[in-house]
């Protein structure tokens, strides 16, 4: 039987002001079932360290109910943000959804 995979596709700025929108979104895709939640940052243009701070916070929430949390589509200045914060080895990351669903879903 497939994942049931649930996707957010955020857009703008990923700060403090985006935590509890985050939050709520997550928590309702977990509550109906979704095994893995794909965070596509596309449209992102800027996260700050409150924002990386939420993802963790989504990471490990959804980690604490066996569940994996993916990130895709990641932009320069993002992916920096990542390296530096060694978050890059910490998140599932891919280069897009193809990618995502090439490698998760087979």
């Amino acid at each position: 039987m497939a994942p049931n995979v649930q996707v957010m596709a955020p857009a703008g700025i990923l700060d403090s002001t985006k935590a509890e929108e985050f939050r709520q979104t997550v928590d309702q895709m977990l509550a109906h079932g979704a095994d893995i939640i794909l965070i596509d940052l596309q449209n992102i243009t800027f996260i700050d360290s409150s924002g990386l701070g939420t993802l963790v916070v989504l990471l490990k929430k959804v980690r604490s109910f066996d569940r994996r949390l993916c990130i895709c589509s990641i932009n320069d200045q993002v992916r920096m943000l990542f390296e530096l914060t060694s978050m890059d080895r910490v998140f599932e990351t891919y280069d897009n959804r193809q990618d995502f669903e090439q490698s998760v879903l087979g």
